[in-house]
């Protein structure tokens, strides 16, 4: 499976795209209007193996709702990605069996290396 999901609003996903490019056989899915499965969830989950790792801390929602204060458990950080798209750490790309999160450099430079070997 070759797959990048982002949010079409975000302007560094956006950037990240285009960085990318060509993505040759990729299939993109903007979380905002085609929100995230139960099972594309626990597929991110078995290639991360946590569900922290595909969880964003710098989501407004996890400082209104005083998230960092709870002691948060995997099956609640699952709850949360699936009730609000903005709690999964962005973009999530997947290629094959590799799965890399977020929009850090090292992050974005190895998904290239995997895209484009």
């Amino acid at each position: 499976m070759k797959k990048i999901y982002h949010l079409s609003t975000c302007s560094t996903c956006q950037r990240i795209i285009q960085e990318l490019q060509p993505l040759t056989d990729f299939e993109l899915q903007d979380i905002k209007t085609e929100p995230i499965t139960t099972s594309q969830l626990e597929e991110m989950h078995k290639l991360s193996e946590s569900y922290e790792a595909l969880f964003s801390k710098r989501a407004v929602l996890y400082r209104e709702r005083n998230l960092k204060e709870q002691n948060l458990s995997e099956e609640d950080i699952k709850a949360l990605i699936l009730e609000q798209y903005t709690f999964l750490k962005r973009p999530v790309i997947i290629v094959d069996d590799q799965i890399f999160i977020g929009n850090s450099k090292k992050v974005i430079e190895a998904a290239k290396m995997a895209i484009h070997p």
